[in-house]
């Protein structure tokens, strides 16, 4: 009925009423449902009513128009064909434009700019090929053709036994569905343009080519490519939409601008699209067309309002429990059972923090102690001098010390501003940063993003075959919202070419996701890159891209790899759940890591090995299953404000011949130990505040137990090379070096102005057989010893370090051990200051107020000890027992209780020489001792290393001194394993 009732309805509408109101609006659209196209525009032309009225058939009449069009396909063809689009008639318009394009041509818009943008051209004809029809087939048909005119293929398969030159802009449309006309064909376009659609395209015996396009404009429209090639040089261009290549490949040479948008390809045996060359400047008149075209659906415009990436979402964390979840905060460098729920209004908290600040002052008041609190939870109060059960009077054998004020400059970073301001410091720190964010502050990446060469392939699908793009030759590509699945490779981009990748998904691939090689670069943002048998994203060879706000998870190998000199700049990016390293660098790789989330992998978060480098800096490390920073053979980089923490492992693992400036990073709540660090490493540990770490803050060791290992042979197992060719990158390495050159050299494995407290072992473990310097640290309530040297053949050097409220002793040295322990504060410990059986010496030390005797020398200890202060509360100032050796003069050594006496030898000590000590006995009368002449150790000088650093360990006091955790029930008053930051 449709043809025949729509101008009697029209009629119909014209002399019944004109008025919107006159009918129900369900049986208006009823009626206009009959309307051919043209019918429903002169409607929309009436007024504003009959406007509005055209477009609410948009789900009924327009849905149809759209659908029954053959030349285009559902609006979200291939990727989401069952997603209703924004507006039918939108899609259906674009469809309709689209078709008219082809024929714009510049030069004869120029004479007559008052034409229609798409003229019909009055001697236009139709041209039918067909059984029956006046041409047999397309040669003859193209033969007679004019100008513009249209060529219609009945049913059925037509072969061309010669190349098919095309002089003349023609349209070839297949009539009926798609599949019923099949070209076996190669045709070779000469003219300015051209228009193919609803055709199956298919190679002839003589060639694999079965479309050449070398200077003008070709448009495809809902074609099928079988087992051949579409190739298009420069100046030349095409549009491909609503195609289907199976086991077909197009290949673009130097174009300055190609669209592929809504197509699939599937099953290719090489690289289903190839972009090769710089974009010629060499431009057809179908440029400009383009280029406003693609502005108009740019993915940019949406970046602005997506939303932050957000780690608490459960499709991002993975499988996390979603109910019975209740939020806590976990303090840093406080006391854990100040959880704050989440339903405290700021002003509650700030109160409760000046509470427990009024109760840390008046706890202060009382020892004279003005520096670092100790934690509750390690029963700190039993360690001072004087215990709630000893009688008033005996407070005054405590020696007075004020807090050193490296013990001061630590506390701030601990106790930090007041709560109010912690919690918002932490809510902008943590936060991802959008793409909108990260492009804002980057001009290069924004320019990356906003710019258009080459190839731009939006909306298309990539399956089941080897590659999905590849770049190459300084080829310039472009894409958007494209999903590559079960590939060997979804992109490939080498040889000085560029890439820009905007929300595409990439998955299942064979092989690495994404290639970059030779000096590649450009831009990947906002993909979800998942599930991929090796890499995520590879960079190597002097690749050097931005990656910026990707999910990069689930991989059956690292997230990203770096190496082969290669860079990039890695930001803002969730990289979770993979089988190895989130990001791995080595063979001299050199990225910028910046502000990322690399949390739940099943290996380290972060690997720096073999010669491998980088700057990692303000990321958070968290919840792996390894070291959440693994740095071995050669690794050196910079590790810098990074939040590393809840690891089911160490914290930071510095493997055999690692190296590396660790500094101003956050350390917290790891299984294993803090810091792990192996021998033949040299690393520059400064300025961290490690914390609550469940063994050791930080350990030194010979070797590593194999059970706590990190996969080593990880390197050598990755598949680092390219398609079997050999790989030897020693030879690559280029001297290039950008190196850090602001970086002080050292000789020695270094520890300096670290924050090492409330763990849950010694603070500082040595069992190494290399020297070692220990400077200007505070170590304070730790479960065991605070520094424990049980194996040091070489000289391990201690100076300047704060060493308190340790619920072991302050300094443990075993025998056959050489340590010099130098300008420390070792106080209120609960076991002896300094213990040792080794060799070595100890000089201008205040030992003082330890629970256990100030220092003892057991076996055959060989010590030097001169010009310390030395006090214990409970015990003897000096034991000597065994076969000591060595020095003790010009001491000072402070009585502690009443009836114990200053210094203890047993044995006879031949070899000990004891001289010119001062022994001062306590008379109740007199004024209590002080610390004034010189004041209380440490002594840091302006000239030595600050701790802290004041860039770097504010900012990432500011980020992590407070973590948001979700947990199972109540929030216990231990930290859980199960915590997970949101």
């Amino acid at each position: 009925m449709g043809h025949l009732a729509a101008p009697v309805t029209w009629r119909f509408i014209s002399k019944v009423t004109m008025e919107v109101s006159g009918l129900p609006l369900e049986l208006w659209r009823l009626i206009l449902a009959y309307l051919r196209l043209p019918d429903l525009g002169r409607c929309s032309l009436v007024c504003k009513a009959w406007y509005e009225l055209i477009l609410s058939l948009d789900s009924t009449r327009w849905r149809q128009l759209c659908l029954r069009c053959i030349e285009c396909r559902h609006p979200n063809w291939p990727n989401q064909p069952d997603v209703e689009p924004r507006s039918w008639r939108e899609a259906f318009k674009q469809h309709y434009l689209a078709a008219k394009t082809w024929t714009k041509n510049a030069q004869e818009l120029e004479s007559s700019n008052c034409f229609s943008l798409f003229r019909r051209r009055k001697d236009r004809r139709v041209l039918y090929v067909g059984p029956g029809c006046e041409f047999d087939n397309l040669g003859s048909a193209l033969t007679s053709a004019n100008v513009y005119d249209r060529i219609v293929l009945f049913p059925g398969i037509y072969e061309e036994q010669g190349e098919i030159i095309l002089n003349v802009p023609v349209e070839i449309m297949g009539h009926g569905k798609l599949g019923d006309v099949a070209l076996l064909v190669c045709v070779d376009q000469h003219c300015a343009t051209t228009r193919l659609c609803n055709l199956v395209f298919m190679p002839v015996w003589f060639s694999p080519v079965m479309y050449k396009v070398s200077s003008g404009h070709v448009q495809f429209d809902n074609c099928n490519f079988e087992n051949g090639q579409l190739q298009i040089h420069a100046p030349g261009t095409c549009q491909v939409k609503f195609c289907t290549f199976n086991q077909a490949s197009i290949s673009l040479h130097s174009v300055a601008l190609c669209v592929l948008e809504n197509c699939e390809f599937v099953g290719s045996e090489i690289a289903s699209v190839t972009v090769e060359g710089h974009p010629s400047s060499d431009r057809n008149w179908a440029y400009k067309h383009l280029m406003g075209l693609v502005k108009s659906f740019s993915a940019l415009s949406n970046t602005q309002d997506s939303t932050p990436l957000n780690p608490s979402n459960q499709e991002t964390l993975g499988h996390l429990p979603t109910q019975n979840l209740r939020t806590c905060e976990i303090v840093i460098g406080e006391d854990q059972n100040n959880l704050l729920p989440p339903s405290r209004s700021p002003q509650a908290c700030e109160k409760d923090f000046q509470k427990d600040n009024e109760i840390k002052r008046d706890l202060c008041s009382a020892r004279d102690w003005k520096g670092i609190d100790p934690d509750p939870d390690s029963n700190d109060s039993s360690q001072s001098s004087g215990s709630e059960n000893e009688p008033e009077d005996q407070f005054v054998y405590k020696v007075s010390h004020q807090a050193p004020s490296l013990s001061h400059t630590l506390a701030r970073s601990l106790l930090g501003q007041p709560q109010t301001t912690r919690l918002s410091n932490l809510q902008n720190g943590l936060e991802l940063k959008t793409l909108h964010q990260e492009l804002q502050r980057d001009s290069e990446a924004q320019s990356l993003a906003s710019s258009l060469q080459g190839c731009l392939i939006r909306k298309c699908l990539f399956r089941d075959g080897k590659g999905g793009v590849f770049v190459c030759s300084q080829g310039r590509a472009k894409m958007e919202g494209n999903i590559f699945r079960d590939l060997v490779y979804a992109v490939r981009c080498v040889q000085n070419s560029k890439i820009i990748m905007l929300k595409n998904d990439i998955y299942h691939c064979k092989a690495s996701g994404i290639f970059l090689r030779l000096e590649a670069g450009g831009l990947i943002a906002d993909n979800n890159i998942y599930s991929n048998s090796e890499a995520g994203v590879d960079i190597r060879k002097g690749a050097n891209p931005f990656i910026l706000c990707n999910k990069i998870h689930s991989g059956l190998r690292s997230g990203i790899v770096v190496l082969g000199n290669g860079k990039g700049i890695i930001r803002s990016n969730q990289i979770y759940g993979n089988k190895e390293a989130g990001i791995y660098i080595l063979y001299n790789g050199n990225p910028i890591v910046s502000g990322n989330h690399i949390f739940q992998g099943l290996a380290a978060g972060i690997a720096v090995n073999e010669n491998g480098r980088g700057q990692i800096t303000e990321n958070v490390i968290r919840e792996n299953h390894w070291g959440g920073a693994d740095i071995r053979r050669g690794g050196d980089p910079v590790l810098r404000s990074n939040l590393i923490c809840f690891g089911y492992s160490d914290g930071v693992v510095v493997g055999e011949q690692g190296k590396g400036l660790i500094e101003g990073n956050t350390i917290y709540g790891n299984k294993g130990c803090g810091m792990w660090i192996m021998s033949s490493s040299l690393p520059h540990i400064t300025s961290n505040q490690i914390a609550h770490n469940s063994i050791y803050g930080v350990a030194v060791f010979c070797q590593k137990d194999d059970a706590n290992d990190y996969l080593i042979s990880q390197g050598s197992n990755e598949n680092f090379n390219d398609e079997g060719e050999a790989s030897n990158w020693e030879n690559e390495l280029d001297g290039e070096d950008d190196h850090f050159s602001s970086r002080r050299p050292i000789s020695v494995a270094l520890i300096e102005s670290n924050s090492i407290n409330h763990n849950g072992a010694a603070g500082l473990y040595v069992k190494s057989n290399e020297a070692l310097n220990v400077i200007a640290n505070v170590i304070i309530a730790n479960q065991e010893s605070g520094l424990a040297v049980l194996q040091s053949t070489q000289l391990t050097r201690i100076a300047n370090n704060s060493i308190s409220c340790n619920y072991l002793g302050g300094v443990l040295v075993e025998s056959e051990c050489r340590v010099e322990l130098r300008g420390n504060g070792i106080y209120d410990n609960r076991g002896p200051g300094v213990s040792s059986k080794g060799d070595g010496t100890i000089l201008e030390n205040d030992i003082i107020g330890n629970q256990g005797c100030g220092l003892q020398l057991l076996q055959a200890a060989n010590m030097k000890i001169t010009k310390n202060r030395i006090h214990s509360f409970r015990d003897y100032g000096i034991v000597m027992l065994d076969h000591v050796k060595g020095l003790v003069q010009e001491n000072m050594i402070f009585q502690g209780k009443a009836k114990k006496t200053i210094l203890q030898q047993v044995s006879n000590l031949e070899d000990c020489l004891v001289q010119n000590n001062k022994l001062l006995a306590f008379k109740k009368s007199d004024v209590p001792w002080k610390l004034e002449n010189p004041p209380a150790r440490p002594h840091i000088e302006e000239t030595t290393r600050s701790i802290s650093t004041a860039h770097h360990s504010q900012k990432v006091a500011n980020v992590t001194t407070r973590i948001a955790t979700r947990v199972e029930g109540r929030c216990p008053n231990s930290r859980s394993i199960l915590c997970t930051i949101l």
